[in-house]
């Protein structure tokens, strides 16, 4: 990311989440004294910015590392190297004590509604948890806000005492975003909230989430790799591949005139409605498979399967960096 424009940021007084160099690599053990003898490169250098009260939606490929930043900003996982501020607070030097403080700040909508809800906890249980591990009140004004907040995500309060089995996928998603909110929080990651759902079900949970945000002035990073979603909650999107962030704009601006080859490919890719248009348009079909993370590609990672690519592609990564107003890619050959 360009300096100059997180400094900007800073002087508006608009970023809630600054995102510098981000890396997290899981090391791979062999050998009879388990050594590590390589690392999987999953976030291998991220940099982004996050403002007050908006939607940063963050696309890519499965395997791409979206999912593994959404946790590091949220300190789920440590971490290798970078710098993650909430509220201009570094949060990767916190200690565990004072990194628990600040999880009323920030919390996660995970991608699985069956897998995230604890089946011996009744729905009463699961929301109220986070309220009596940080004694937000009496236990009458927790159950008074337990039923508050199920009303808010649309869940009937007289169901507080169901278990999680007892709903359906969009109902427990929908408890799953109840639970997100029981502390305030300023900022949510929101991992894949309805790729699981029916398609029927993800309009209403995203048009839940952005009244949500109005509602209660939220700034979400929401993870997807549905590009029509993205275009549909998101008011700034960053497209990842391989553990990198390659291009960075304003919806609008990277949907209309897309610069970096890769958000090229994806966007081709996505069906449209008008079977005239359908039958005019070009698909991009990228060859070869996505590189390993573990031996990813010298320069700009996305050369081997690129139809742009050069020798300074092979041998330079490519920066971050501003190409139209407001609009940014890691490209040599950008447009």
């Amino acid at each position: 990311m360009v300096q100059q424009q997180v400094e900007a940021e800073k002087k508006t007084d608009q970023t809630l989440v600054e995102v510098k160099g981000l890396k997290v690599h899981f090391p791979i053990k062999g050998g009879l004294l388990g050594r590590t003898v390589a690392n999987v490169k999953s976030v291998d250098g991220v940099d982004l910015f996050v403002r007050r009260g908006e939607t940063l939606g963050l696309v890519g490929e499965s395997g791409c590392g979206k999912t593994t930043t959404g946790r590091a900003i949220l300190q789920l996982i440590k971490p290798t190297a970078g710098s993650v501020k909430l509220n201009g607070v570094e949060l990767t030097t916190l200690p565990s004590n004072e990194i628990r403080k600040r999880r009323a700040e920030m919390q996660m909508v995970f991608q699985d509604p069956f897998g995230s809800l604890d089946p011996r906890y009744t729905v009463g249980q699961i929301v109220a948890e986070p309220l009596e591990n940080f004694q937000r009140g009496t236990p009458k004004q927790i159950r008074e806000e337990v039923a508050h907040l199920l009303e808010v995500v649309g869940i009937n309060p007289y169901y507080v005492n169901r278990f999680a089995h007892e709903f359906s996928g969009g109902q427990r998603q929908r408890i799953g975003i109840a639970r997100a909110l029981a502390l305030h929080p300023s900022f949510i990651v929101a991992d894949e909230p309805v790729s699981a759902l029916d398609v029927s079900i993800q309009a209403q949970v995203l048009n839940l989430l952005q009244d949500l945000q109005g509602q209660f002035g939220l700034t979400y990073l929401f993870v997807a790799h549905n590009l029509s979603v993205v275009k549909h909650i998101s008011e700034r999107v960053a497209v990842m591949y391989l553990g990198r962030v390659v291009e960075l704009a304003q919806s609008a601006s990277l949907y209309e005139t897309p610069l970096h080859p890769y958000t090229q490919a994806l966007l081709s890719a996505v069906p449209v409605p008008d079977p005239d248009i359908e039958a005019r348009r070009k698909r991009i079909i990228l060859e070869g498979d996505v590189p390993s993370p573990v031996n990813p590609p010298s320069g700009c990672n996305f050369h081997p399967r690129c139809w742009k690519a050069q020798a300074i592609c092979r041998e330079v990564i490519p920066p971050l960096e501003e190409k139209q107003s407001n609009h940014y890619a890691a490209c040599h050959f950008p447009g």
